[in-house]
């Protein structure tokens, strides 16, 4: 048997009231159309619910009856919807995005200052994470898309490629490399390195590129952050190899960027999303402001 909730709307609001004129006025209904939906209730039900005369409207038995178990029934669907449409509001009113630790800092802010201009009560939850991070978040819908290394073994995510963003060697502006147009991996032999940890996507690509050659090297300090590997360097301890972007997150100054030759390494940086689930509104706007700020930036970075 299908419920008939409307009939146990009008139902409820005529038992609460005591009449049919302040239970249409309530649901901003008729008095025909309100009496039509208690027809059809009681008719489908075979009972009388209600005994209505010129001056007042009272329950039957049956009314009585039913009376307690309707309100209960249209109470816990009130709050289910409540409960819905302020979930679907605070869907709209935050956007939940991820991305690489180095962008967030450098570039985060003004691309969110420009989203402010256009959605400024829309709030915005950034899970600034590791590569393998981001791609969990997006999977999990806890961010609708991700700016990270694009990894080529993601079948299950929708890959977008943005651009390619070479590593660099990092080393004091008095360092003999820092006057070359650029250092072969050969000269690093010997030289003391520093890296940062696996985690973050770097490493590996960098010891993809190297195969055996890497061995060669003497990586002799791990680290957790771009920030402390470059600190490093310029307390003269070890040199380091980054990506180009990731300086903007740090204080160069006194440092130089030297372009890496034989081979080259380059990571590709891109946006990552679900399949089939496109961004909401404000995120569609977040993410062309990002992609806009992120190509202008890297256009604007000195050749090395």
């Amino acid at each position: 048997m299908r419920i008939d909730f409307l009939g146990l709307e009008a139902f409820v609001a005529i038992a609460e009231r005591g009449s049919f004129n302040r239970a249409a006025a309530f649901l901003n209904l008729s008095q025909t159309a309100l009496s039509h939906r208690m027809k059809k209730l009681e008719d489908d039900l075979g009972v009388k619910l209600l005994t209505r005369t010129t001056r007042q409207v009272s329950l039957t038995p049956a009314g009585l009856e039913l009376l307690p178990r309707a309100q209960t029934v249209m109470a816990d669907l009130s709050a289910s919807f409540t409960a819905l449409r302020d979930r679907g509001r605070e869907k709209q009113e935050r956007v939940a995005v991820a991305c690489l630790p180095t962008i967030a800092v450098a570039y985060m802010p003004r691309v969110l200052a420009a989203f402010r201009q256009r959605h400024p009560l829309v709030g915005v939850r950034v899970f600034d994470n590791s590569a393998t991070e981001i791609a969990e978040h997006v999977q999990a819908g806890r961010a609708e898309f991700g700016l990270t290394i694009v990894a080529s073994n993601r079948w299950d995510l929708e890959i977008k490629p943005l651009l390619k963003e070479p590593f660099v060697l990092v080393c004091p502006t008095g360092h003999p490399l820092a006057r070359q147009d650029g250092a072969n991996w050969a000269e690093l032999e010997g030289v003391p390195l520093v890296r940062i940890a696996p985690q973050t996507g770097n490493r590996a690509l960098i010891d993809d590129a190297l195969g055996s050659r890497r061995e060669a090297l003497d990586w002799r300090y791990e680290v957790q952050h771009v920030a402390t590997a470059v600190a490093l360097v310029r307390a003269g301890v070890a040199l380091t190899v980054v990506p180009r972007l990731a300086l903007g997150v740090v204080d160069n100054a006194g440092l130089a960027a030297v372009s890496l030759k034989n081979p080259g390494i380059t990571r590709t940086l891109g946006i990552i999303s679900k399949h089939g689930i496109p961004p909401s509104p404000a995120a569609a706007t977040l993410l062309d402001l990002i992609i806009s700020h992120l190509k202008d930036e890297n256009r604007a970075q000195p050749a090395t």
